[in-house]
């Protein structure tokens, strides 16, 4: 078992590919976008063509059982060797054994039911997430060789409907015992925001030495020559995580499916800041730290999706997307699990 390595970094907008389940056209779309990814890598060919059917049978799964069914393709670099991460979100109707969903021969409509278990085997991990009533969350990671890697983070961004860069952006980092997030959103949409939202996540990475309020300091400095945005930071030293925001990033620990919110402060970085803080806060074993940005509402229930922060970081952040993200809107979600 290998621990992924470090710094996580947002995807580039080439790396990311969205897209729409709704009609039967759109599953040979998937496979196509696979089927290039897996090329652009370099995958061996056995390997692509076990890619391009994993995502097949993930695609048809949306179309034929879920509402509102969303296919996210990407290029994870945070591993030593580039891999590609599959997700697939949908808006319900959902279902309680998401165990049982993943075995060959179960079935929900009466057909076969070997796409879940084809997509578990295929994969070098696979997680399912399903609540009744709720969306159900699929996630799997392919390495061009298999091996096991371990996650301890995981972001993901969605960019407004009709753009492809999204304004949000996000980053972490481990230096000796100590874990730093940052999560930023660039004022607006487009290209312009992204540039804002870079230049944050660069301020912060260049030297996480210092604490989350000097960290989000430094990042107001370098962004005045940009639109601006909201920006968090978080860092974790064994049971203790603190925490500074500027603008309306949410940021939650979420445990035994309850959340806390840490206190962030209003203005914009780059533009208004008129007192930076910073507050501290016990870090249970177990939690799960999320941030988050105003793409996703911050009104959802962690008592509704039980059992969540056990899971893999990826799975923690499409649920939340899945649950609470906005189309009106670029969304970012970073998960940490220190």
């Amino acid at each position: 078992m290998v621990t992924l390595s470090w710094p996580l970094a947002a995807p580039a907008p080439e790396d990311m590919r969205w897209l729409h389940v709704e009609d039967p056209s759109a599953v040979a779309a998937c496979r196509a976008a696979a089927a290039a990814l897996a090329s652009r890598l370099r995958f061996p060919e056995a390997r692509g063509d076990e890619l391009a059917l994993a995502v097949t049978e993930a695609a048809s799964n949306l179309h034929k059982h879920a509402r509102q069914g969303t296919l996210l393709l990407r290029i994870g670099r945070d591993g030593g060797t580039p891999g590609i991460e599959l997700v697939t979100i949908d808006a319900g109707p959902g279902f309680g054994d998401a165990a049982k969903a993943m075995r060959d021969g179960h079935s929900t409509s009466g057909t076969l039911g070997i796409g879940l278990g084809a997509i578990r085997r295929l994969a070098d991990f696979c997680d399912l997430y399903s609540v009744p009533g709720h969306g159900t969350v699929l996630a799997a990671r392919f390495w061009p060789q298999r091996q096991q890697i371990t996650v301890l983070c995981a972001g993901l961004l969605r960019p407004i409907t009709g753009e492809t860069e999204c304004g949000d952006n996000f980053a972490a980092v481990r230096d000796g015992g100590i874990l730093t997030g940052v999560l930023c959103d660039g004022l607006g949409h487009g290209p312009l925001a992204a540039s804002a939202a870079a230049e944050a996540v660069a301020a912060v990475l260049d030297d996480t030495g210092h604490e989350p309020a000097a960290l989000v300091e430094r990042a107001h400095r370098r962004m005045n020559h940009t639109r601006g945005g909201a920006i968090g930071v978080v860092q974790v030293a064994g049971q203790i995580a603190r925490f500074s925001g500027l603008g309306n990033i949410t940021a939650t620990l979420l445990a035994d499916g309850s959340r806390k919110n840490m206190l962030s402060v209003p203005g914009i970085a780059g533009h208004q800041a008129r007192t930076i803080r910073q507050y501290e806060y016990e870090v249970a074993p177990g939690t799960s730290i999320v941030l988050h940005s105003d793409g996703i509402s911050p009104r959802w229930e962690a008592a509704a999706l039980p059992g969540l922060t056990a899971r893999d970081p990826l799975v923690v952040a499409a649920v939340v997307l899945a649950e609470a993200g906005t189309r009106r809107d670029d969304a970012g979600v970073l998960v940490l699990k220190p």
